[in-house]
């Protein structure tokens, strides 16, 4: 699929990508600024601004006003947070571009953050943050960023502690958005039925003046560990959450493409190794899935599961038998064509849309700033030889890499640690 890139003179990027067939179009803006580029008193803040961003805008006084606009297009628009970036996006028919970049930038670059949104807005992030402490697999997901990466901002939640959220004033919006909202930590991606020369001239138009300022950076991860460790948290439940998980690379690494074809072959499809052991053969857990985690400075593999709390050692081990399985034996040829097809075929399936088209090449232009293709993507992980699974599968299944973050109706993380070994 073509793509074009254009850099502004204050450092903004532009990425479009014109779908002649897609009657729809999707503006999206991300920003570098998530919780890896927070202190630990603001963690939680890049989430809760996002929030704030839809509370009010110079243009747009009040929330209803930015609803009712979006509304009256018959659009979809919404904002998301993760450790390394922010975005804010809208989707409509190709007719309302205008009005929806109008609208985006808008909620971007004017937000006002009026004290009383801000203050009624910290029971709904309080109330998200209780919300997700419920939602087992979910938090298990904190834990396991919480086990591997300590007390820095690669191990804090995205959406912070509570206590964080409360003590938030107004002027902590503005200096984090005046100090990270800048023309080069941003991208602008437009994917649907539009043009280059279009999108180029709107947001030259809104864009092209904002002066260029520094760019902040963020905290390089360290990585520390010696030997297998358990992060255990007690809850009276008939199913265990878990997640095990290796320390691999960052998203720049060259064996990016075996690393997704390795947890291919483990946890992807309800054909895989781990599905068929979990699930078919020891009849327990309803999910099991493995898939890579890999950001600008850090990278795991994990597996995570939800299983009979009874069962729990039994899944464990054989899980990582399955692991070493990796260690000693070549994936067969028939094994490996199917997992490339299955990994192939659900990317394509996930960018049918222009939100999720826009997300693909945006989030590598704001992270990675290059671009690589569905098809080039296809090409790398076609490349992939069983020996190279073997082969990496012998660098990352180490005891002293291996992790695991259990909720569950456990008190000991001793009787864990005795099963984590490859």
């Amino acid at each position: 699929m073509k793509f074009l890139k254009k850099t502004l003179k204050n450092g903004l990027r532009v990425v479009t990508v014109p779908m002649k067939d897609n009657p729809t179009v999707t503006v999206l803006v991300l920003v570098e600024a998530g919780s890896k580029y927070e202190t630990k008193r603001i963690n939680g803040i890049s989430h809760f601004l996002e929030h704030m961003c839809f509370k009010g805008t110079l243009k747009r006084p009040k929330p209803i006003d930015i609803a009712k606009e979006f509304d009256a297009l018959g659009s979809e628009s919404n904002a998301f947070t993760s450790q390394e970036y922010t975005g804010y996006f809208a989707k409509s028919d190709a007719k309302h571009f205008k009005q929806i970049l109008d609208i985006v930038s808008d909620v971007y670059l004017n937000s006002t953050f009026p004290e009383a949104e801000i203050e009624k807005e910290k029971g709904v992030v309080i109330d998200e943050i209780n919300m997700y402490a419920d939602m087992l697999p979910r938090h298990v997901q904190d834990l396991i960023g919480e086990l591997l990466y300590g007390d820095q901002p690669a191990g804090w939640k995205i959406t912070g502690e509570k206590k964080n959220i409360t003590a938030m004033s107004r002027a902590d919006f503005v200096q984090y958005k005046k100090e990270h909202y800048v023309p080069k930590a941003t991208t602008i991606v437009v994917a649907g039925h539009v043009t280059e020369k279009e999108v180029l001239k709107e947001i030259n138009k809104i864009f092209g003046n904002i002066k260029n300022t520094k760019k902040f950076s963020k905290v390089k991860v360290k990585e520390v560990q010696s030997k297998p460790k358990v992060l255990l948290k007690f809850k009276k439940t008939d199913q265990a959450h878990f997640v095990l998980a290796v320390r691999t690379f960052d998203m720049f690494h060259k064996s990016n493409p075996t690393l997704e074809v390795l947890a291919g072959v483990l946890g992807s499809g309800m054909s895989s190794r781990l599905f068929q052991r979990v699930r078919e053969e020891l009849g327990v857990g309803y999910y099991v899935r493995a898939y890579s985690d890999s950001a600008t400075d850090h990278g795991f593999l994990q597996i995570s599961a939800g299983v009979d709390e009874k069962r729990i050692k039994e899944v464990l081990e054989a899980v990582l038998e399955e692991c070493r399985k990796l260690k000693t034996y070549e994936v067969s040829a028939e094994e490996l064509n199917k997992t490339k097809e299955y990994l192939i075929g659900n990317m394509k399936l996930s960018l049918e849309s222009s939100d999720d088209i826009a997300l693909f090449y945006g989030g590598q232009e704001l992270l990675k700033k290059k671009i690589i293709s569905p098809e080039e993507r296809a090409l790398q992980i076609r490349k992939v030889k069983a020996s190279d699974i073997q082969k990496l599968a012998n660098e990352i299944f180490k005891d002293e890499k291996l992790n695991l973050a259990l909720i569950g109706p456990y008190k000991s993380d001793k009787d864990f640690e005795k099963v984590l070994k490859f």
